[in-house]
């Protein structure tokens, strides 16, 4: 292990830690060495057979050894169990992908080990375009996520869970999209083309998201015509209370954050 160079140890291989290891290694000149865990045994081999620089480890106690930095990406029931059995040191830094656990059940976990974070990663980091929240601003964590399309650095715990409540509202816009879709099939479009046509519209509506900053209202006024058909649709879900509802929503996910 180097410490120009981390060597990034993780537990739990499920679809967003393999999402990292790809963002990591995939089309990188000189990627990382990476140590799996043999949970998720079938993934985790399909990534070692992938990329020459990853492999797997026999326990979980050898990918803590093999590693500088430890990502924690199994399931939250399962977090006590896991980190209680095995042994870190205080040289390792600790980055968390588990939504709800928080730093102190996560640093008395791994004590001796004090570098502690806790992260929202995306499926876009993948492709090295996702955005990441990391509390605190761990520099191992900003750094590897920087990497991966890029940090934001949260100093204050309750930013830190209002951001991860956002990320929580993926499978509601999909379900969003699945009832256009499906409005779509009850007027006598196919299942397939309807799903296409949908997507392709999303697809290249989120080019406008590239924009840094981005302007929601200067969107909204680009494509919402007044007296026109997006401005119309906009309007009767604004009358109905949907976009009231998505605040509301984000509350009640906060608060069940919070118990």
């Amino acid at each position: 292990m180097t410490t120009e160079t981390p060597t990034y140890g993780v537990l739990g291989v499920g679809s967003i830690a393999a999402a990292v290891v790809v963002g990591l290694c995939e089309g990188v000149e000189q990627p990382p060495d990476v140590v799996l865990s043999p949970r998720n045994a079938g993934r985790a081999a399909d990534l070692a057979a992938r990329f020459d620089t990853v492999t797997v480890a026999a326990d979980n106690q050898a990918v803590v050894d093999g590693a500088d930095v430890v990502l924690v990406a199994v399931l939250p029931q399962q977090v006590a169990a896991v980190l209680g059995d095995l042994e870190f040191a205080d040289r390792h830094a600790v980055v968390s992908v588990v939504a709800g656990v928080s730093l102190d059940d996560l640093r008395r976990w791994v004590a001796p080990a004090t570098r502690v974070a806790r992260s929202v990663p995306l499926p876009a980091v993948a492709r090295r375009e996702g955005v990441t929240p990391v509390f605190p601003p761990l520099p191992e964590a900003v750094t590897l996520f920087d990497g991966l399309g890029g940090a934001i650095a949260v100093e204050d715990a309750a930013a830190y869970e209002a951001l991860t409540v956002s990320s929580a509202t993926v499978a509601a816009h999909y379900a969003f999209l699945g009832a256009i879709a499906d409005w779509l099939v009850g007027h006598g479009i196919s299942e397939a083309q309807a799903r296409r046509y949908v997507a392709a519209t999303y697809v290249g509506a989120a080019e406008s998201l590239r924009a840094d900053p981005v302007d929601f209202d200067a969107l909204i006024a680009e494509v919402a015509t007044p007296g026109g058909l997006n401005e119309r649709f906009a309007r009767r879900l604004r009358e109905a209370g949907a976009l009231d509802a998505v605040g509301a929503g984000m509350d009640e996910v906060l608060a069940r954050l919070l118990e």
